[in-house]
């Protein structure tokens, strides 16, 4: 099975770059802006200037040059904020574009309820409860339910999966997606989504990124930029007075500047681009969120629920090893079991045909001829009657104690014994009524699983598994697999109660699940991970869905939000530093004829206070520009600890923030004065 991934999309790909270029004007509509407090008061800003400029201009005063530049860089302020958020928007419309290219404009065959007779109707008509007939080549026009029949289904263009995959009635395989192909056999689905509110509408509208909500983090750090911007205000409000009494003269467009440069521009032009990149990533790793929320809140996860079968094992029993009774050769009870298994397809007699192959190089071709027995309910063995009269069986020990028609050695008591004990599960295999000994059977756990809950761990998240086996399985599973706890014999009762009772400590918990009684769990948890491949139930109650139906994808929907939030505390403290360094930049300039003291606080050594005006304001509008691409990216997560995590960021981003500006702008001031811009 191979698997393509979702195309890369460059950073400043044409495609994107060109149509965010016209968004950032059109976001300058008022009531877009409105949205970012401190773009918008940017805004405002820029339009007083502007009119100041004009004015200047009109009576020829000597700040019109310096004036007219500065208003010119407040607007290149406002649609560089505009150009980030419209960049971030843009990789999603193009991945929407791709989905949207999976939609069937088609007509689809609703049946009329007596026998198979059907109408043709628009797939965009189609109401809950309609049922549809898809065969063989056609595409489901719509999300729905098999309700009878079974079908290989094509879900390449939602998924990038390339192999087709089982969709039939009953069960967690129930579920279908609009634009979907069926290329074997045929279906009747049940229409469960209306017009426009399909699973592939839904994904369409959250990665185009324009109609994501703002998340309680995102409106929380809002109102802190807003009251800072406040705080600036009140402070460049009350510099006029302080001027005049100090005999010193500051014209308007001069505080507008210093305004705008000490208000966290830098993070609130970066703020939006840095959610909707967020999803952005999930949708790259074939996740798609209902809401930011749930991607902040993946970032913030103490429990981990997953489920063991298919998650941490591979769901299926595999033959481990071959153990024989004493006076019995491992290759002969090798032997038997391999020819016992040949016309085996169920994954447990795979496994014991390749298990044999590789031990001892057995040969289907080299066997005698066989007629194979099939597993019975009734007889619980299954096996071979060979053409020489022999006869070989393998099954459930009780079985193969009545058939061998002896009780079981000591021996035997304690291999099966032994194996039960570590959650395996015994086949014996009888040859000629002969005992030679048993296959253990184990669930397979998956390599480097163990490695990846130890990754949460160091991330501060403890992991539980979910699963129906008793206790004693349930414990060598969890010990070999490295969770840190487990609940067996797993009820959806028992689940919803372990989620309530975790979250009654004040824990967020995630978990994922594909069926219909995994839908209370997943919509109790706060991270719900549901399985495109399940039911609708499951797709419904859940705020994340996988494409790929992985349930260890639970791991990189973490590290997505890790990812987020850490990226937007690291420009948020690249801000704020930021912040300070202009600080130390405009003052001096501003008042150091006044009070030739503050020179000593000029360490840029500015040429003029109009350099260090219209250098200060330059570099507030360039930044935002060079922060886009790592508001993208996102900041690299790797395990540690808050106190470590909070370390780093303040040494790279903290420590950043002051020395760049101070970097930045005497670098710009320079240029200014070569220029002589001032």
């Amino acid at each position: 099975m191979s698997k393509h991934p979702p195309k890369e999309i460059a950073l400043f790909a044409p495609a994107v770059v060109g149509p965010a270029l016209g968004q950032s004007f059109a976001k300058l509509n008022p009531l877009r802006l409105a949205r970012n407090p401190v773009i918008f008061v940017t805004a405002l800003v820029a339009v007083l200037t502007t009119v100041l400029a004009i004015r200047d201009g009109v009576i020829a005063a000597p700040n019109f040059v310096v004036g007219a530049q500065v208003a010119a860089w407040l607007w290149a302020t406002v649609l560089f904020a505009n150009f980030a958020e419209a960049v971030a928007e843009g990789r999603g419309k193009a991945r929407a574009d791709a989905f949207r290219a999976t939609r069937a404009a088609a007509k689809a065959k609703v049946l009329l309820g007596v026998g198979e007779l059907f109408e043709f109707k628009d797939a965009e008509l189609l109401e809950p409860g309609d049922v549809i007939i898809v065969e063989s080549g056609e595409t489901i026009p719509t999300d729905g339910e098999v309700i009878e029949g079974i079908a290989s289904v094509d879900e390449s263009a939602i998924t990038g999966e390339s192999a087709p995959v089982i969709r039939e009635s009953g069960g967690d395989r129930s579920a279908v997606t609009g634009g979907t192909r069926v290329v074997s056999d045929w279906i009747k689905v049940k229409v469960t989504s209306r017009p426009g509110e399909t699973f592939l509408d839904r994904m369409i509208a959250l990665v185009e990124g324009a109609k994501r909500q703002k998340t309680p983090n995102e409106i929380a750090l809002d109102i802190l930029l807003a009251g800072l911007t406040l705080v600036f205000l009140f402070v460049v409000v009350t510099l006029p007075a302080f001027a005049s009494w100090s005999g010193t003269e500051v014209p308007v467009v001069y505080l507008a500047a210093l305004f705008v440069t000490l208000i966290p521009t830098t993070i609130g032009g970066l703020l939006s681009a840095i959610g909707i990149a967020g999803m952005d990533r999930l949708v790259k790793a074939n996740v798609i969120a209902k809401s930011g929320r749930a991607v902040e809140a993946a970032g913030d996860v103490d429990s981990l629920l997953i489920d063991k079968t298919g998650t941490i094992t591979f769901g299926n029993r595999m033959a481990d090893a071959f153990e024989p009774l004493p006076g019995v050769a491992e290759r002969e009870l090798a032997e038997a079991a391999f020819l016992a298994s040949l016309a085996d397809d169920t994954p447990e007699g795979k496994s014991i045909v390749e298990l044999a192959q590789k031990r001892f190089g057995f040969s289907p071709d080299s066997t005698e001829a066989v007629t194979f027995i099939p597993f019975s309910a009734h007889t619980r063995m299954s096996g071979v009657d060979l053409a020489g009269g022999g006869v070989v069986r393998k099954g459930a020990s009780d079985a193969m104690l009545r058939l061998a028609g002896g009780v079981a050695p000591v021996e035997l008591d304690a291999i099966i014994r032994r194996i039960a004990a570590t959650g395996g599960t015994p086949l014996v295999v009888v040859r000629d009524r002969t005992l030679l000994g048993v296959v253990h059977l184990k669930d397979i756990v998956k390599p480097g699983i163990r490695e990846r809950f130890a990754e949460l761990r160091r991330m501060g998240i403890r992991t539980i598994m979910i699963t129906g086996d008793n206790p004693l399985t349930a414990a060598a599973i969890a010990a070999e697999a490295g969770v840190d706890d487990f609940l067996a014999e797993a009820t959806p009762e028992k689940k919803l109660e372990l989620i309530r009772r975790e979250q009654a400590e004040g824990k967020l918990v995630a978990m994922c699940g594909d069926g219909s009684n995994d839908a209370p769990a997943l919509a109790q948890a706060d991270i719900g991970v549901a399985m495109n491949s399940g039911t609708p139930a499951a797709k419904e109650a859940g705020n994340l869905i996988d494409l790929d139906s992985d349930p260890t994808k639970l791991i990189e929907v973490v590290l997505v939000g890790k990812q987020l939030l850490i990226s937007r505390g690291a420009l948020t403290t690249f801000s704020v530093a930021n912040d300070v360094a202009k600080y130390f930049a405009i003052l001096p300039a501003l008042f150091v004829t006044a009070y030739p003291g503050l020179g000593v606080l000029d360490v840029m050594d500015l040429g003029t206070p109009q350099s260090a005006i219209l250098s200060a304001i330059i570099f507030n509008a360039l930044i935002i520009v060079l922060l886009i691409p790592l508001a993208l990216k996102g900041v690299r997560y790797a395990p540690a600890s808050a106190s470590q995590l909070l370390k780093r960021n303040l040494l790279i981003y903290g420590l950043g923030g002051l020395i760049v500006p101070f970097v930045g702008i005497k670098a710009v001031d320079i240029v200014v004065d070569l220029l002589h811009l001032a």
